[in-house]
């Protein structure tokens, strides 16, 4: 990492979840507080409110963005030109993807940490109606902090799933209206054997099976799977490789993917997707069309087989 690369702290949640008492606490206190000038980035303002005093004191500036227009490279730039900031905290609007986000950070500055923050009383209502939202603050962040849990009338359980069901390694926390705190430590293990040298993977498990290879493709190395599979040819893949995977809704019908890996196949493949039976042993390696190291499945065997009962894959 060169190190005129400007490090950039992201804090993601939705209205009113936290993320401004955190900043404000971690900003002015603790190891964060160095002494390098920081611009703290607001782009969303709730009820609670920053001590500008303390953040002055801090090393600290704020600079606010009111309309998803003013997100750019030259407004952010700006930002950190006018204030002479060594690094930048970003309060997120939850109502705007991380991906915009991304689009608009300038090219010298890297993401260091992203945090997200919930509020446990409006959490469930947020994931029912606007689970894209949820989900794609979820897909990026390293660690979920669900703060106003009453122990005596909520379920932590029922946060879990919800994290679980879109990452396995988001980190989770949980913060109680008693003043205590404690990390998750519900175990969640695979719904295969994952230690087995032949690894069999039911229907219903392949959007598990197809994000633990994503997050851990050097676990599957030398190892061979069975399980059922759509396989679709394309003019513009190399010769011998094929496409093998499922579709998998994330989290509504608009977001239904076709996920799939590079794989070695011999034969003719046609370029509508057929449903097969499909073994094949997993190396992790080097492949063009992954442009790095990824998994490449080298198919030993596909017999025709119907459509799973329920095509389309999920978490669920």
């Amino acid at each position: 990492m060169e190190e005129n690369n400007i490090p950039v702290y992201l804090f993601l949640g939705f209205l009113e979840s936290g993320k401004t008492q955190f900043i404000q606490k971690t900003v002015t206190e603790g190891n964060f507080n160095n002494g390098d000038r920081t611009v703290i980035v607001v782009c969303e303002e709730g009820i609670e409110e920053y001590d500008e005093e303390a953040l002055e004191k801090a090393n600290c500036v704020i600079r606010t963005i009111e309309d998803k227009s003013e997100l750019t490279p030259d407004t952010l730039e700006r930002f950190l030109i006018d204030t002479g900031a060594d690094r930048v905290v970003i309060e997120y609007n939850g109502m705007w993807t991380v991906n915009e986000l991304f689009e608009a950070l300038p090219d010298d500055w890297m993401v260091y940490q992203i945090l997200m923050f919930a509020d446990a009383t409006t959490f469930i209502n947020y994931d029912q109606n606007m689970r894209s939202l949820v989900v794609d603050k979820l897909n990026m962040c390293e660690l979920v902090v669900f703060n106003r849990i009453d122990k005596a009338s909520m379920d932590t359980m029922e946060f879990h799933k919800i994290v679980r069901g879109v990452s396995r390694r988001t980190q989770i926390a949980y913060e109680y209206t008693d003043g205590t705190a404690e990390y998750d430590q519900i175990e969640d293990p695979l719904p295969f054997d994952v230690e087995a040298q032949h690894i069999y993977v039911e229907d219903k498990d392949y959007a598990l099976w197809y994000r633990d290879i994503q997050e851990e493709p050097k676990k599957y190395d030398g190892k061979t799977m069975t399980m059922k599979v759509s396989a679709v040819g394309n003019p513009k893949f190399p010769k011998g490789i094929i496409a093998l995977g499922r579709q998998i809704m994330t989290c509504c019908v608009e977001d239904i993917t076709f996920c799939w890996l590079v794989s070695q196949y011999d034969k003719p493949m046609g370029d509508q997707p057929q449903w097969f039976n499909a073994t094949f042993d997993i190396n992790y390696k080097w492949h063009k069309m992954y442009r790095g190291k990824g998994p490449v499945l080298m198919v030993k065997s596909l017999e025709p087989a119907d459509p799973p009962a329920q095509p389309v894959a999920t978490f669920y």
